[in-house]
């Protein structure tokens, strides 16, 4: 059991590290730089970070976006300040979540 809750962990580490996981508050954050990055972000380091405060939320594209998104870049972009939360999916989604093509959309 301890051995999946570190692989697990480790998983999840990965997955921020790659971008993949955003940041469920009102400000975004910076995503680790693959490829070219969304509208409204801009090169900074090995990162694309927002470009203002009114930025939208990206998370790494794997496959199709989901719904609410578009791509933009190496990016799934939102569509708009209202649209659900993403996450990668890894194998089941998360209680409050639904699947969405490779990703857990908030309900």
């Amino acid at each position: 059991m301890k051995a999946s809750v570190n692989a697990f962990a480790g998983l999840c580490l990965s997955l921020a590290a790659w971008g993949g996981l955003p940041s469920p508050t009102a400000a975004q954050e910076p995503l680790l730089k693959r490829g070219s990055c969304p509208s409204g972000y801009r090169v900074s380091g090995n990162y694309c970070s927002p470009s203002s405060a009114r930025s939208l939320p990206a998370i790494a594209k794997v496959g199709s976006c989901p719904s609410g998104y578009h791509a933009s870049g190496d990016y799934c972009l939102a569509n708009s300040e209202k649209s659900k939360n993403a996450i990668i999916k890894v194998g089941s989604c998360p209680s409050g979540y639904r699947v969405s093509g490779d990703y857990c959309l908030e309900n």
